[in-house]
């Protein structure tokens, strides 16, 4: 379910701009997953970043801003390819397959080449958008998302550690965000006294229709299991009345079943097995009233999911009914326009547990206790990327829940990294109640500016949404890193003003947080102990109740928290990132990744190649007139001292100087002079850099630099501009 599904979201604080992110490396986790002690998922693959790769496209992001490409990336960062540029992978492990994450114009197919050390191979990597672009205008605050999609390859040769794979674009642009590699195992073999589905009639071509096979294969394996040997397989209508039976595949990356509904079943006796294979559908849309799911209603107690490769459907599992002890683990579920999973109500002993889950449309995971309360169940070492709409893991209501040892990045929109809350969608609904343990998470730049509110979202959101909070929540041992806007929010998003009640936070880690540590805008009480936080943008604690005048939130210290004191104190205001208190990194770039403007550009040296990170790219003004200005907007008031601006560091271009005058403005409109025109060198034998020392009286927003002349080239010319507090 969608965390902000209606318009009541009254919150009253202005917009703000989004925090610069910090590039992403590898995800990666090797321990066994019966000793991981690190969050997230035991992965097969082996994540590289676009944007660490080599490549001779263009970089995009990072951005936080709903409805762009970056926003949506993993990193929020990603690489753009036209015809004939590529993006070259160093393989970090030995692999023989790999699947690429990416995002191409709306409405358009194509194909990359892959080369492995420099030689072409055979086969190229389809890329579509036919999967893509969704649009939710039934959902309050959505815009049209979900701007990405994955497609997978067996190279066909075996790569090593070292060795370099690129993908390069055959003519339709590609925007490539993330390669996974994997070492994928030789297909299985059938299992002794197995019920072949070829042998019912499938067809593994995947020309006919294999529906009647699967059927009669359930059928005749009762008590026992159905075989799906290697092969692509195509089922047209859904599977029902399965229980008592195991469905076995050779391997996710052997046997397909292409379907938008493979089972759609209210009740089952249960027992029921479902390992490695594929399950591969065709929806490119959300409509709510379609089943378009993997399972979709009930698998019966003492069931499970495993090995699974779950793909381009609406939901991956949607599950009602009986599901006691249910396990779903081992297992991927990628692009789905709304949830990954959901035990939507009456779920009781139900492990989800180290799964991988990316680009979902809605909540990646979630409880949502509907008609009847989840249970003693819980999510455990999943990873989680890119959920573009909601959250990465939500608990709606239900008694005695987990949520442990979870890795979740990159949400947008309308969501936490992990919410924990009373919005009950429907009823009859059971509020929160017992002990939720939200216990050893970690939330890489987690949180968003939820559009219905007008106000962010933090990464660990506790919400009174529709009742009070009377459950025992503890939250133990969270990492928090690169929150665009706070880590801990309390709301009762409604706008009811109900409490949140009973929440102990002890043992975190919070890093480079964009505003406050602790955003709370609800009656009611939490304490903290060992809480330590580092570079927090605004303040340690907003404090501001929602609706005004509902009564107070009390922050008891429980002793051992550091770096967050003060609060801010203007609750007409929410602090913009950065804003407040002086930033604690004097060596913080301020301009990267912020929005930039100019006068003019040339071709494609857009304003935003000179605050991109990326001193290889560059801003180039239009040619031949003068004077030319580029505009960076640093998000809030700052008292920046020193400016470093670069060109290209390259033999190719040539020493010049260019004639520029900084001027400073804290509103926008009205500008003054910082630092009156100057001729500044740029060569490359010192590295085409030069440095603005500025007086320690400017304090500004948004830097110009206007360019009157250019010794080298007839524009005004940045391939940089870095901003800094430090002198």
């Amino acid at each position: 379910m969608h965390s902000s599904s209606t318009a009541r979201h009254l919150l009253r604080m202005s917009a703000i701009g989004a925090a610069v992110a910090l590039a992403a490396g590898m995800l990666v986790t090797l321990a066994p997953a019966a000793a991981h002690a690190a969050p997230g998922a035991t992965l097969p693959f082996t994540s590289v970043e676009a944007e660490s790769a080599t490549t001779n496209g263009t970089k995009i992001g990072p951005d936080y801003t709903q409805g762009t490409l970056a926003s949506e990336a993993s990193g929020r960062q990603a690489v753009r390819i036209s015809s004939g540029q590529r993006v070259e992978f160093t393989v970090p492990r030995a692999a023989n397959a790999v699947n690429v994450a990416y995002s191409v114009p709306d409405g358009q197919s194509g194909s990359l080449n892959v080369y492995v050390n420099g030689t072409k191979i055979s086969k190229t990597l389809p890329v579509t958008s036919k999967y893509s672009y969704v649009d939710t205008g039934w959902i309050a605050g959505a815009k049209t998302h979900h701007f990405f999609d994955n497609a997978r390859l067996l190279l066909g040769q075996n790569v090593q550690a070292g060795d370099k794979v690129a993908v390069e674009s055959t003519g339709t642009q590609v925007t490539v965000d993330v390669a996974d590699f994997e070492q994928v195992a030789a297909a299985a073999s059938q299992p002794a006294g197995s019920v072949s589905v070829v042998s019912k009639g499938a067809d593994p071509s995947g020309n006919g229709d294999s529906t009647q096979a699967f059927r009669d294969a359930i059928s005749a394996a009762q008590g026992g299991t159905v075989w799906i040997p290697p092969g692509d397989y195509r089922i047209t209508s859904s599977l029902s009345g399965v229980q008592n039976v195991t469905l076995q595949g050779a391997g996710s990356w052997y046997s397909v079943v292409h379907t938008s509904r493979f089972i759609d079943q209210t009740s089952s006796s249960g027992n029921v097995h479902i390992k490695d294979f594929a399950v591969i559908g065709e929806v490119t849309e959300r409509v709510d009233s379609n089943p378009d799911n993997f399972v979709n209603g009930s698998l019966g107690p003492n069931s499970s999911v495993s090995g699974m490769w779950i793909q381009h459907l609406k939901v991956g599992l949607w599950l009602t009914g009986n599901n006691d002890n249910l396990v779903v683990e081992n297992s991927r579920i990628l692009d789905t326009t709304a949830d990954g999973l959901n035990l939507n109500g009456n779920a009781r002993g139900v492990r989800v547990r180290n799964n991988f889950l990316r680009n979902q449309g809605d909540d990646s995971l979630a409880m949502w206790s509907l008609y009847a309360a989840d249970t003693n169940s819980s999510f455990e070492n999943n990873t989680i990327s890119q959920p573009n709409l909601a959250n990465g893991i939500a608990v709606y209501g239900g008694t005695d829940i987990s949520v442990k040892n979870n890795l979740v990045s990159d949400t947008n929109a309308l969501g936490s990294g992990i919410a924990i809350s009373n919005q009950k969608f429907l009823d009859p609904f059971s509020p929160l109640s017992g002990t939720i343990t939200v216990d050893g998470n970690t939330l890489v730049r987690a949180g968003a500016l939820n559009p219905n509110w007008n106000h962010p979202m933090g990464a660990l959101r506790v919400d009174s949404y529709d009742s009070a909070i009377n459950a025992t929540v503890n939250i133990t041992n969270t990492t928090i890193t690169d929150s665009p806007y706070s880590a801990f929010e309390f709301v009762s998003g409604g706008g009811q003003g109900y409490p949140v009640r009973n929440v102990n936070v002890t043992g975190a880690t919070v890093k480079n947080t964009g505003t406050v540590v602790v955003q709370a805008e609800a009656q009611g009480a939490a304490t903290f102990k060992n809480v330590t936080a580092t570079q927090v943008g605004a303040a340690g604690v907003y404090n501001c109740p929602y609706p005004a005048n509902s009564g107070s939130f009390t922050l008891t210290d429980g002793g051992g928290n550091s770096g967050w004191a003060g609060t801010w104190a203007d609750c007409s205001s929410w602090p913009q990132p950065g804003q407040g208190n002086p930033d604690p990194d004097p060596n913080r770039n301020l301009a990267k990744g912020r929005p930039a403007s100019a006068t003019g550009s040339q071709d494609v040296y857009t304003p935003g190649k000179a605050v991109d990170g990326d001193a290889s790219s560059y801003w180039e003004s239009a040619n031949n007139t003068f004077p030319q200005s580029l505009t960076v907007d640093l998000g809030s008031s700052y008292a920046v001292r020193r400016l470093v601006l670069k060109l290209p560091p390259s033999p190719a271009w040539g020493a010049r100087t260019q004639t520029v005058t900084v001027l400073g403005s804290t509103d926008g409109s009205t500008y003054s002079t910082v630092v009156g025109s100057q001729g500044y060198r740029f060569d490359p034998a010192t590295g085409n850099t030069a440095t603005v020392s500025l007086p320690s009286t400017t304090n500004l927003r948004y830097l110009r630099l206007t360019v009157t002349a250019n010794t080298g080239w007839p524009a005004g010319q940045f391939s940089e501009v870095e901003a800094y507090l430090g002198s």
